[in-house]
């Protein structure tokens, strides 16, 4: 049985990943815990630092079982790689070593983003939803499901959200990706509009016709992407394991 934990980014709770469920075989396992703040964790604090969120996330992110982070979720799974037990892989899924590049969402326009919050937290959150939709194939139709899954206002409390944009700002997973503590692969939308140049560079499997969420537009294809690379991963331990032997 292959397990996936999937883990979801700003703005966003785990109601995101509703659109796979048809998509799954027997043989796969999936799990979609809430950050802590967030959907059904509302009532939760979303720690500030690593050490704590790790804390809260023990036994969501066990050692057993395959990590995929999307966008923020990305970032922040991979940051915990050097606060937990490493898992059999971890997934990047629109992530890079860093939100902001020169070539992606330039620091400057994250900054310009976080002054529009701190004025406006719901207006700017609602940007932020169609922002990230540049790219999909029919934008209209993913907003729309997307506002289906998480209603017109955010699960989290705007001093949640402020927090994952000041961890957007901050985390860099460069050394982390430089010095693996376990196989990360990386999986681009073709037209992420979020995504610099060199990430999407570094992706090992880039989704075709989509954009930086492809579990709306594409969520079939994200699946099977996802199975595929679980598999692979599994045989590859397989092979390593007979080979140590």
């Amino acid at each position: 049985m292959t397990k996936l934990v999937l883990l979801s980014g700003w703005g966003i709770d785990a109601r995101i990943w509703q659109p796979l469920s048809p998509y799954w075989p027997d043989d796969t396992e999936i799990q979609t815990p809430d950050w802590p703040g967030y959907g059904e964790r509302i009532h939760d604090v979303l720690p500030t630092t690593l050490p704590a969120l790790a804390a809260k996330m023990r036994g969501d992110l066990s050692c057993d079982s395959i990590w995929v982070g999307w966008s923020l979720g990305g970032l922040l799974a991979g940051a915990l790689l050097s606060h937990l037990p490493p898992p059999r892989a971890l997934v990047l899924v629109g992530a890079g070593a860093r939100f902001c590049s020169e070539d992606g969402v330039r620091p400057a326009e994250l900054a310009t983003f976080r002054r529009a919050f701190d004025r406006d937290p719901h207006a700017t959150w609602q940007h932020f939803l169609r922002w990230q939709l540049q790219g999909e194939p029919a934008v209209r139709i993913a907003h729309r499901r997307l506002l289906d899954l998480q209603g017109q206002y955010p699960s989290a409390s705007s001093q949640t959200l402020a927090t994952g944009l000041d961890q957007l700002a901050r985390l860099d997973l460069t050394h982390v990706l430089a010095s693996p503590p376990c196989p990360i692969h990386r999986l681009a939308g073709e037209r992420d509009r979020l995504m610099g140049k060199a990430a999407h560079q570094a992706a090992d499997r880039i989704l075709t016709d989509s954009g930086h969420c492809p579990m709306l537009s594409r969520p079939e294809a994200l699946a099977n992407h996802l199975v595929a690379l679980a598999r692979e991963i599994d045989l590859d331990r397989t092979s390593q394991g007979e080979v140590a032997s």
